[in-house]
C-alpha cells in the first residue's frame, strides 16, 4: 500500500526545496563576490597565479577568503528563523559586511605586519605570512557570523 503525504507535507517539504536552492544561490553569489574581493587585494590575477602558477599561498588566501564567508553565510541562515525573504536579505547584507571586513582586516595586517602579499605570489612553497593572513580572513568571518547570530 502506498503512503499518501498530506498536502500540507508536500507544500512544507516544496517551500523547504526552495529555500535550500534560494540559499544556496545565494551563498554561490557571495562566496563568487568573496574570491574577487580576495583578488582585487591580491597583486596579479589570483585565478592564474593558482591554476597556472600552482601557488599554495594564493590557494590558502583564496580558500580562508571563502570559508569566512560560508561562515557569515551559514549564520545568516541561522539567524533567520525561518523567514526566508528576510533571511535572504539579511544573508545578502551580513555576507557583504563580512566580504568588506575580512579584506580591511586583511589589508590592516598586511601593513602593520609588513608582509608582502606580492611576494608570496612568488613563493613556491607555503609561507607562514600566507597562514596568518589566511587565519585573519577565517578569524573575520567567525567574528562577523557570530555577531549576526
Amino acid at each position: 500500500m502506498a503512503m499518501a503525504f498530506s498536502e500540507g507535507f508536500g507544500t512544507a517539504l516544496g517551500k523547504g526545496a526552495g529555500a535550500i536552492a534560494a540559499y544556496t544561490a545565494l551563498g554561490l553569489v557571495l562566496l563568487l563576490i568573496g574570491f574577487f574581493a580576495v583578488d582585487m587585494t591580491t597583486p596579479g590575477r589570483l585565478t592564474t597565479i593558482i591554476r597556472t602558477n600552482r601557488n599554495a599561498n594564493a590557494t590558502l588566501l583564496a580558500v580562508c577568503g571563502m570559508a569566512g564567508v560560508g561562515l557569515v553565510v551559514a549564520a545568516s541562515i541561522f539567524a533567520s528563523g525561518g523567514k526566508l525573504l528576510e533571511g535572504l536579505i539579511a544573508t545578502l547584507v551580513w555576507g557583504l559586511v563580512g566580504i568588506i571586513t575580512q579584506q580591511i582586516a586583511t589589508l590592516v595586517v598586511r601593513y602593520l605586519l609588513g608582509i608582502d602579499v606580492a611576494g608570496l605570489m612568488n613563493k613556491e612553497k607555503l609561507e607562514p605570512s600566507a597562514i596568518l593572513l589566511g587565519a585573519t580572513q577565517v578569524t573575520v568571518g567567525l567574528i562577523t557570523a557570530v555577531a549576526v547570530i
